[in-house]
């Protein structure tokens, strides 16, 4: 007899599955592997699947529809995709401007991501106890401009009570290594204990401390999906003719363009050039959409 379950974590041999109440541990089915699927991880944490048990152990037997995915170029195989996350509520990107900085590329193309797959995309902005007020308004002048809320904070000196905004949800929380992701998870649910580490201080870039994405319940309710610290992002099956759509201040001025198929580079009579040079659109952001535009699958962004 089978039943439905939702993926917790996998480790590509094994997946946990939480289904009616008890977490097991289940193998993929070998003709799941066959069916089409481009990903290096056909099934992902946050994939609700149909589960059997087999003489010895339970199997993923079906992968049910999903409402949405957050996926990335494969870190090792360019031309195939990896599935962050699935059947996601939102997403909260967790960044900070100094130890480590977070570039805007990196943030860009997340948000581009999450805009393309339907996905509400959050900024937090940590350790603002490092910036100057000037840095701090400067950069949440950008994101609240295209359309994103920003939550600034500094975890070591006035933590944030966030946890209405996951209480009953899937979150989705990502970033690069460093920023503060371990220590939001304490502070969102003790329970959790996820592990923090310290900052390189040769690389200002954070020690990798989450080895798998896992899906955790939290206890006042929801799931909260906490993935390894991300260093590049490689925007993967995004209609390049399409790509300003997830961009959504030139969304806005698309109408405007001379020619309907503008691609804003390099044209006559762009309203998204002209935004930029009247300061309506940053140049950051702008400089974000040419590197994808231009970007080829061999290209370093992983």
């Amino acid at each position: 007899m089978s039943r439905e379950g939702v993926v917790l974590k996998s480790t590509g041999s094994w997946y946990r599955v939480l289904s009616e109440g008890e977490e097991l541990d289940c193998r993929l089915r070998g003709k799941l592997r066959l069916e089409g699927f481009r990903a290096t991880n056909p099934v992902a944490v946050g994939d609700r699947v149909r589960i059997a048990q087999a003489v010895e152990e339970w199997r993923i037997e079906e992968l049910l529809p999903r409402k949405n995915f957050l996926l990335r170029r494969s870190i090792k195989l360019s031309k195939r995709l990896h599935f962050l996350a699935c059947n996601v509520d939102q997403m909260f990107l967790m960044v900070s401007l100094k130890e480590p900085k977070t570039s805007f590329e990196f943030i860009d193309r997340v948000l581009a991501a999450t805009e393309a797959h339907g996905i509400k995309c959050i900024l937090l902005l940590n350790k603002t106890d490092l910036l100057t007020p000037e840095e701090q308004v400067a950069f949440t002048a950008i994101y609240e401009a295209a359309g994103f809320e920003v939550l600034p904070m500094s975890l070591v000196q006035d933590p944030p009570a966030l946890q209405e905004r996951f209480k009953d949800r899937v979150t989705l929380l990502a970033g690069h290594s460093g920023v503060g992701k371990s220590t939001l998870v304490n502070l969102i649910d003790p329970k959790i204990k996820a592990m923090t580490g310290e900052i390189s201080e040769y690389h200002e870039t954070g020690q990798h401390t989450t080895t798998f994405a896992e899906m955790h319940p939290l206890a006042f309710g929801g799931f909260l999906i906490d993935t390894p610290g991300i260093r590049g992002f490689g925007v993967i099956e995004i209609d390049k003719k399409s790509l300003s759509h997830f961009f959504p201040e030139m969304k806005a001025v698309l109408a405007h363009c001379k020619f309907s198929n503008c691609q804003h580079s390099d044209e006559p009579g762009c309203a998204v050039k002209d935004a930029v040079e009247l300061g309506l659109i940053a140049e950051s952001r702008y400089k974000s959409y040419l590197n994808i535009l231009l970007e080829d699958e061999d290209s370093k962004y992983r």
